[in-house]
């Protein structure tokens, strides 16, 4: 069975129609889905997959507890060699993800560094992602890392500078990649 990764900013808590739709496209071939446990597109997905009573879903939690499971699905826990719970805490959790992933969906809100993480983390395994950039309202597919750059494209430069400092977008990028401008 094909497992897509469902994830997203957790400032992005509601799907509008082209996203259910989308969602309606992988839920109609049965994939499983695998989506984490935090509040915003995490828990929206949940919420809309509970709605239309899809079944093929596991949920990852880091650690003790998790934090929404909206359709009582089965729960994959993951353990963290961390006590704080901050970025890599959870960033933890969604390298599992996106190892055991055959393709992305990402509900990006062009900000949060663990969504593009999670982006990376994809194509650095070879894996296309499909991305929903909110502020644009548009939807772009990324096959592999050299679709990276392009698609960064539509960030400002403060915000791609933020990105770097804290995910080494450069360095992630394999040497036959280009280096990112920010200029």
């Amino acid at each position: 069975m094909k497992k897509v990764f469902f994830g997203g900013s957790r400032k992005l808590g509601k799907l509008n129609t082209d996203i259910k739709k989308r969602a309606d496209k992988i839920i109609s071939q049965g994939f499983l889905i695998l989506v984490g446990d935090a509040n915003g597109a995490d828990r929206a997905m949940q919420q809309y997959l509970a709605e239309k009573s899809y079944t093929h879903v596991l949920v990852f939690c880091a650690g003790d507890t998790c934090r929404n499971n909206v359709g009582n699905w089965k729960i994959r826990t993951i353990v963290v060699d961390r006590g704080q719970k901050d970025f890599h805490y959870y960033a933890t959790r969604d390298r599992k993800m996106s190892e055991e992933a055959d393709y992305g969906f990402m509900l990006w809100d062009g900000q949060s560094k663990g969504t593009l993480n999670n982006v990376i983390n994809m194509l650095e395994r070879d894996k296309s992602v499909v991305i929903y950039l909110s502020p644009k309202k548009q939807f772009f597919t990324l096959k592999s890392r050299n679709d990276l750059s392009d698609f960064l494209s539509n960030c400002d430069r403060a915000t791609l500078e933020n990105l770097d400092k804290s995910l080494k977008l450069n360095k992630r990028i394999h040497a036959d990649q280009p280096q990112l401008k920010f200029g």
